[in-house]
């Protein structure tokens, strides 16, 4: 019985991993749940799953959910430092992060400290402090096992590999724009950018996945996980999402991993590694599947995604200021405050404000993203119509 717990249970990965632990209960335990605002979805998934504890992010649920639980052998905490505080109780094996952006960071940096294996569906703790976590990975020994389909794709390809990788070729679907012209995408609406044409997914990251953030993150994600070079990491468009990656490698010989588009299939992988169990999900008919494309990615329609690309070759801490300005940036979308091609010319400017930091420490990172939200939210408040 392996015991986990779920940061960010209530959103799109946390609920669907939920549902693997409901098909496989006598392989799993949940032990520790914590959401951030979704009080009453947490309160049911306490009562259905009998954590030893559960977390509400935002102080202002506390007493709610504590009122809700009282009955229960439940223990109530609240805030981001009893997120913390709860990751590295002996009674976790596995902790899955799929809390959403940056504030997954230091809860998964103290569980990596504390010796637990890490399930990692919160891209962003990579994306900010890539070195700083890989490095106590290692000095903790510590598994880190990604859940994002393309990453996973990647890992299962080279299980049982010895042989060097030459590149890694990220599949990305186009998102909902993939064939708008310049002047299309300017006047797009939130809703449009939320109507992903494969996943179901948090409105963060169908956004990223419609600007092509997404891909650009999964980017420098990917250069920490498997340690590669900017250069041996490949972009391409396939618009059918079969294909979730691929792997390069010295002879020529490529892998692929294939399957239907379904998150819950690479969290239960992270989860069982390595080993694999019977499922439920749905099962690929070739003979329904009669074409898979690939195509490039469009930068100059796209550009977040080269923004992305220079912000890992670059370094330092600007992989973190990339993250903090699309998150305000997105936030502004998401509230109808600034346009769709706003989102990337947002990031570009403060890519170029904020100073460089070579070898970033955990603080420099903290103040790193403070500063660029903060002159984020700035920059959108005083240029609101121009950013429209």
């Amino acid at each position: 019985m392996k015991r986990i717990a779920i940061l960010g249970s209530t959103g799109s990965i946390g609920t669907q991993a939920l549902e693997v632990v409901r098909e496989h209960a006598d392989k799993f335990s949940v032990e520790l749940l914590v959401a951030q605002n979704s009080w009453e979805l947490l309160v049911e998934q306490a009562i259905e799953f009998s954590p030893n504890s559960v977390v509400i992010g935002n102080r202002d649920h506390y007493q709610k959910v504590s009122d809700a639980l009282s009955g229960y052998d439940i223990k109530v905490f609240t805030g981001k430092e009893s997120i913390e505080e709860s990751v590295v109780s002996s009674e976790i094996d596995m902790v899955l992060s799929a809390m959403v952006g940056f504030a997954g960071l230091k809860p998964t940096l103290t569980a990596i400290e504390a010796g637990k294996a890490i399930a990692l569906a919160n891209k962003e703790t990579l994306v900010v402090a890539g070195e700083l976590v890989t490095e106590a990975a290692i000095k903790n020994k510590v598994p880190i096992i990604p859940v994002d389909s393309e990453h996973s794709a990647i890992f299962q390809c080279i299980v049982g590999e010895p042989s060097p990788i030459e590149k890694v070729i990220l599949t990305a679907s186009g998102g909902p724009f993939r064939n708008h012209s310049m002047e299309q995408l300017r006047s797009v609406s939130k809703a449009d950018a939320l109507n992903h044409p494969n996943w179901c997914m948090g409105q963060k990251i169908t956004v990223d996945s419609a600007s092509l953030m997404n891909k650009g993150l999964e980017v420098i994600e990917a250069k920490w996980l498997f340690g590669l070079q900017p250069e041996q990491i490949e972009v391409v468009i396939h618009p059918q999402s079969i294909v979730h990656s691929m792997v390069q490698f010295v002879d020529g010989s490529i892998k692929a991993q294939m399957g239907l588009p379904d998150m819950k299939l690479p969290i239960q992988y992270a989860f069982t590694f390595p080993n694999r169990v019977n499922s439920n999900f749905p099962r690929m008919d070739f003979s329904l599947q009669h074409t898979l494309t690939f195509e490039k990615p469009d930068t100059e329609r796209f550009p977040s995604l080269s923004l992305a690309i220079e912000s890992l070759k670059k370094g330092g801490n600007m992989p973190c200021v990339l993250n903090a300005a699309n998150e305000v940036a997105v936030e502004a979308f998401l509230n109808e405050q600034i346009g769709f091609m706003a989102i990337p010319k947002i990031v570009e400017k403060l890519l170029s404000t904020i100073s460089y930091i070579e070898r970033p420490t955990i603080n420099d990172y903290l103040q790193t993203d403070s500063e660029t939200r903060i002159k984020s939210y700035e920059l959108i408040k005083h240029h609101q119509l121009i950013w429209k």
